[in-house]
């Protein structure tokens, strides 16, 4: 009876012991690899999983009340993923067509960041305005719809048929034209050369 007792005693033993080893063996590593973080481009077991919000060839076409129309295109487009109202472009151009006067104004830069909800643009980096007979370029642009205002700065150059000018800042204001040129310390003054 002692043996019968000894045997069912070693046997229960041996069953939970064979049952935490597979445990051990299979379900930890499997923990183990649920509780690392996954990267968009992460390898699990040969599989390669992709996590993108990558838009390819993006073009938005608006128009305010007035009837004035803005495009924009860029070969990508990346939605931000805390707000995805917010796009982050590259290789960006966009096309301001006024009604009023029928001119068109081009801007150009590689990186761009289009808010879909307002249409407010920042262009950065290579950024170029061509409008009518006039080329600004700079770093940075700062375009709002709403306002009819385009804020260029950093490195600003102002061309025209006459004059080169350099500046801090231009700000236009696309609907009436008016255009302030100014730097940032009052102490130092625009820089305009006459093309002859």
């Amino acid at each position: 009876m002692k043996k019968k007792k000894i045997l069912k005693i070693v046997l229960i033993l041996s069953l939970i012991i064979i049952t935490w080893l597979v445990y051990s063996e299979y379900f930890k590593k499997d923990k183990i690899l649920l509780s690392k973080p996954v990267s968009p481009t992460s390898k699990i077991e040969g599989e390669v999983i992709y996590n993108s919000n990558i838009i390819k060839d993006i073009n938005y076409t608006s128009r305010d009340l007035k009837g004035n129309e803005y495009t924009l295109v860029a070969k990508e487009g990346e939605i931000d993923l805390d707000n995805s109202d917010v796009i982050f472009l590259t290789d960006v151009t966009a096309y301001i067509k006024l009604v009023k006067n029928s001119e068109l104004i081009v801007i150009t830069s590689n990186y761009g960041k289009y808010n879909t909800i307002n249409y407010d643009t920042i262009f950065s980096k290579n950024v170029k305005i061509d409008y009518v007979d006039n080329v600004i370029t700079g770093d940075y642009l700062d375009f709002s719809m709403i306002k009819n205002l385009l804020i260029i700065s950093r490195n600003v150059v102002y061309k025209n048929l006459e004059n080169t000018m350099k500046a801090d800042v231009i700000e236009l204001d696309t609907t009436t034209k008016n255009t302030k040129i100014f730097m940032f310390n009052l102490s130092n003054q625009v820089n305009v050369t006459n093309i002859e």
